[in-house]
Protein backbone atom coordinates (compact mmCIF):
# COMPACT_ATOMS: atom_id res chain seq x y z
CA UNK A 1 0.00 0.00 0.00
CA UNK A 2 1.42 3.42 -0.89
CA UNK A 3 1.85 6.17 1.70
CA UNK A 4 -1.01 8.40 0.51
CA UNK A 5 -3.46 5.50 0.56
CA UNK A 6 -2.31 4.50 4.04
CA UNK A 7 -2.57 8.13 5.24
CA UNK A 8 -6.10 8.35 3.89
CA UNK A 9 -7.12 5.10 5.61
CA UNK A 10 -5.70 5.87 9.04
CA UNK A 11 -8.27 7.35 11.39
CA UNK A 12 -8.96 7.58 15.11
CA UNK A 13 -10.83 4.49 16.27
CA UNK A 14 -12.95 4.77 19.41
CA UNK A 15 -14.80 1.45 19.40
CA UNK A 16 -12.90 -1.83 19.49
CA UNK A 17 -13.83 -5.48 19.05
CA UNK A 18 -12.91 -7.78 21.95
CA UNK A 19 -10.58 -9.76 19.65
CA UNK A 20 -6.95 -9.90 20.76
CA UNK A 21 -4.15 -8.51 18.62
CA UNK A 22 -1.79 -11.16 17.31
CA UNK A 23 1.76 -10.96 18.68
CA UNK A 24 3.23 -10.79 15.17
CA UNK A 25 1.13 -7.72 14.31
CA UNK A 26 2.01 -6.00 17.58
CA UNK A 27 5.71 -6.69 17.03
CA UNK A 28 5.42 -5.29 13.48
CA UNK A 29 3.84 -2.09 14.81
CA UNK A 30 6.50 -1.71 17.51
CA UNK A 31 9.28 -2.36 14.99
CA UNK A 32 7.90 0.46 12.84
CA UNK A 33 8.13 2.74 15.90
CA UNK A 34 11.66 1.56 16.65
CA UNK A 35 12.72 2.50 13.12
CA UNK A 36 11.28 6.03 13.33
CA UNK A 37 13.71 8.90 12.86
CA UNK A 38 14.73 11.08 15.78
CA UNK A 39 16.86 14.15 16.37
CA UNK A 40 20.54 13.19 16.17
CA UNK A 41 19.27 9.56 16.16
CA UNK A 42 19.08 9.62 19.97
CA UNK A 43 15.81 7.60 19.97
CA UNK A 44 14.52 9.02 23.27
CA UNK A 45 11.46 6.83 23.47
CA UNK A 46 10.24 4.08 25.68
CA UNK A 47 7.17 1.93 24.96
CA UNK A 48 5.09 0.15 27.59
CA UNK A 49 2.78 -2.51 26.13
CA UNK A 50 -0.24 -2.83 28.38
CA UNK A 51 -2.51 -5.84 28.21
CA UNK A 52 -4.16 -8.13 30.68
CA UNK A 53 -6.81 -7.18 33.19
CA UNK A 54 -4.61 -5.53 35.81
CA UNK A 55 -2.56 -3.44 33.36
CA UNK A 56 -5.62 -2.35 31.41
CA UNK A 57 -7.40 -1.37 34.62
CA UNK A 58 -4.39 0.75 35.60
CA UNK A 59 -4.23 2.67 32.31
CA UNK A 60 -8.00 3.16 32.33
CA UNK A 61 -7.66 4.97 35.67
CA UNK A 62 -5.46 7.51 33.90
CA UNK A 63 -8.07 8.24 31.22
CA UNK A 64 -11.57 7.39 32.36
CA UNK A 65 -13.68 7.42 29.21
CA UNK A 66 -16.21 4.78 28.24
CA UNK A 67 -14.94 4.35 24.67
CA UNK A 68 -11.35 3.92 25.95
CA UNK A 69 -12.41 0.85 27.94
CA UNK A 70 -13.29 -1.05 24.76
CA UNK A 71 -9.64 -1.39 23.65
CA UNK A 72 -8.12 -4.80 24.32
CA UNK A 73 -4.64 -3.33 24.85
CA UNK A 74 -2.63 -0.11 24.90
CA UNK A 75 0.80 1.21 24.07
CA UNK A 76 2.04 3.88 26.46
CA UNK A 77 4.53 5.99 24.52
CA UNK A 78 7.02 7.76 26.75
CA UNK A 79 9.74 10.33 26.20
CA UNK A 80 13.00 9.49 27.90
CA UNK A 81 14.45 12.92 28.58
CA UNK A 82 17.68 11.34 29.82
CA UNK A 83 18.48 10.53 26.17
CA UNK A 84 16.84 13.33 24.19
CA UNK A 85 18.60 15.86 22.05
CA UNK A 86 18.38 19.47 23.23
CA UNK A 87 18.98 22.26 20.73
CA UNK A 88 21.77 24.50 22.04
CA UNK A 89 20.50 27.78 20.58
CA UNK A 90 17.29 27.85 22.63
CA UNK A 91 17.26 24.78 24.90
CA UNK A 92 14.42 23.09 22.97
CA UNK A 93 14.14 19.45 24.05
CA UNK A 94 13.14 17.41 20.98
CA UNK A 95 11.82 14.38 22.88
CA UNK A 96 8.17 15.33 22.25
CA UNK A 97 8.82 15.69 18.53
CA UNK A 98 10.66 12.36 18.36
CA UNK A 99 7.94 10.60 20.34
CA UNK A 100 5.27 12.08 18.06
CA UNK A 101 7.05 10.71 15.01
CA UNK A 102 7.30 7.24 16.61
CA UNK A 103 3.64 7.40 17.65
CA UNK A 104 2.47 8.13 14.14
CA UNK A 105 4.64 5.26 12.87
CA UNK A 106 2.69 3.08 15.32
CA UNK A 107 -0.64 4.38 14.05
CA UNK A 108 0.23 4.01 10.37
CA UNK A 109 1.70 0.52 10.80
CA UNK A 110 -1.38 -0.50 12.78
CA UNK A 111 -3.70 0.78 10.04
CA UNK A 112 -1.71 -1.17 7.48
CA UNK A 113 -2.41 -4.30 9.55
CA UNK A 114 -6.13 -3.37 9.84
CA UNK A 115 -5.77 -2.39 13.49
CA UNK A 116 -7.35 0.72 14.95
CA UNK A 117 -5.61 3.29 17.11
CA UNK A 118 -6.23 6.72 18.58
CA UNK A 119 -3.87 9.32 20.02
CA UNK A 120 -4.78 10.02 23.66
CA UNK A 121 -2.86 12.89 25.23
CA UNK A 122 -5.42 14.18 27.75
CA UNK A 123 -4.68 11.84 30.64
CA UNK A 124 -3.34 11.93 34.18
CA UNK A 125 0.41 11.71 33.58
CA UNK A 126 1.35 11.76 37.27
CA UNK A 127 -0.93 8.82 38.04
CA UNK A 128 0.39 7.03 34.97
CA UNK A 129 4.01 7.46 36.09
CA UNK A 130 3.08 6.11 39.51
CA UNK A 131 1.00 3.12 38.34
CA UNK A 132 3.58 2.00 35.79
CA UNK A 133 6.59 2.80 37.97
CA UNK A 134 8.28 4.97 35.35
CA UNK A 135 11.78 6.13 36.28
CA UNK A 136 12.76 9.78 36.71
CA UNK A 137 13.26 11.43 33.34
CA UNK A 138 10.70 9.20 31.60
CA UNK A 139 7.53 11.10 30.77
CA UNK A 140 4.32 9.44 29.54
CA UNK A 141 3.30 11.44 26.46
CA UNK A 142 0.70 9.45 24.52
CA UNK A 143 -1.55 6.48 25.22
CA UNK A 144 -2.39 4.55 22.06
CA UNK A 145 -5.30 2.14 22.44
CA UNK A 146 -4.84 -0.55 19.80
CA UNK A 147 -7.08 -3.30 18.53
CA UNK A 148 -9.44 -4.39 15.82
CA UNK A 149 -12.16 -1.82 15.14
CA UNK A 150 -15.63 -3.03 16.05
CA UNK A 151 -16.70 -1.71 12.63
CA UNK A 152 -13.84 -2.56 10.20
CA UNK A 153 -15.37 -0.38 7.49
CA UNK A 154 -14.26 2.64 9.55
CA UNK A 155 -11.09 2.57 7.45
CA UNK A 156 -12.97 3.23 4.23
CA UNK A 157 -15.96 5.20 5.45
CA UNK A 158 -14.33 7.91 7.57
CA UNK A 159 -14.02 11.08 5.51
CA UNK A 160 -11.00 13.26 6.17
CA UNK A 161 -11.58 16.95 6.75
CA UNK A 162 -8.37 18.63 5.77
CA UNK A 163 -7.37 22.10 4.69
CA UNK A 164 -6.78 22.59 0.98
CA UNK A 165 -3.23 22.09 -0.27
CA UNK A 166 -2.85 25.78 -1.18
CA UNK A 167 -3.91 26.82 2.35
CA UNK A 168 -0.97 25.09 3.99
CA UNK A 169 1.82 25.25 1.41
CA UNK A 170 3.79 28.34 0.47
CA UNK A 171 6.25 28.11 -2.39
CA UNK A 172 9.24 30.40 -1.93
CA UNK A 173 11.79 31.32 -4.57
CA UNK A 174 14.70 33.39 -3.40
Amino acid sequence: MDMLTLSRLRCSVRDYASRNVEKEKLEYVLEAARLAPSAVNFQPWFFVVIKGEEGCNHIRQCYDREWFRSAPMYILVCADHRFSWVRKSDGKDHADIDVAIATEHICLAAAEKELGTCWVCNFDTDLCKQLFNLPNGVEPVVIVPIGYPKEPEVFVSTPKRRKAFNEIVKWESF
